[in-house]
């Protein structure tokens, strides 16, 4: 999964607003997998979601120092997130090679049993009982109940936890404090801007009395000549 791209980064622009802009958008990547990854059955949505969870952690680990308290939560609530559906990845992972390695062990099972059967017209139940591998079935019968009862119980944990999340405005709080860090930013560069323009028109001034002097002296000293020349 691609991640999402994060629009007006500035390298030269403050550390804490770009970090900002980046957890912004990160956030909204995360929860734009709910409600689909609360489907038990949405294997596909809820590794993503554990992808986009990840790099929302990845981001807090970074630059939280910029958020304060909300950025410190949020990243201990994203961690729990990636290792839950971490989990139930790894169940989904899991299950079809079980599928894939009891299906390989009945079609050798099949095949050997036949083998013992080559001149007979047809097959004796009670034959496929001298299978070689009729014991590892349950193993695996056993195993694969185990994956699918925990992957259950893992993604019960991970509803919860996204539920709970939502309630208490974990990511709510998160993005007020990124949305205060942008507005702090701008205001900071509307403050610079203002200071710049009154600089610039104070210098405009400062010219202009200094050419306003220049002036004032020239003529005096022409006035004086002037007056010189006349008393002559």
């Amino acid at each position: 999964m691609k991640p999402r791209k994060v629009k007006k980064l500035d390298p030269t622009g403050p550390m804490a607003e770009n970090a900002a802009r980046i957890v912004l958008v990160r956030v909204e990547e995360l929860r734009s997998f709910a409600p689909r990854a609360l489907d038990p059955g949405a294997a596909k949505v809820q590794h993503d979601m554990r992808i986009a969870a990840k790099r929302l952690r990845y981001v807090l680990e970074a630059t939280g120092f910029c958020f304060g308290r909300p950025a410190a939560v949020a990243r201990k609530r994203t961690k729990e997130i990636q290792d839950l559906l971490g989990e139930v990845h790894d169940a989904d992972v899991m299950l079809p090679r079980v599928a894939e390695h009891r299906a390989a062990l009945i079609a050798a099972d099949a095949a050997a049993v036949r083998g013992l059967t080559v001149d007979a017209a047809d097959l004796e139940p009670g034959i496929a009982a001298r299978a070689p591998h009729r014991t590892s079935y349950r193993g695996l019968d056993v195993l694969e109940v185990h994956l699918r009862a925990r992957r259950a119980l893992l993604f019960d944990r991970f509803a919860e936890l996204w539920q709970e999340s939502e309630e208490r405005g974990v990511w709510r709080l998160l993005c007020r404090a990124a949305d205060t860090e942008i507005a702090q930013a701008d205001e900071a560069r509307r403050a610079a801007e203002r200071a710049a323009r009154a600089r610039e028109a104070l210098e405009r001034a400062e010219r202009l009395r200094q050419e306003a002097a220049e002036r004032a002296t020239k003529a005096a000293a022409e006035l004086a000549q002037a007056e010189l020349e006349a008393g002559d």
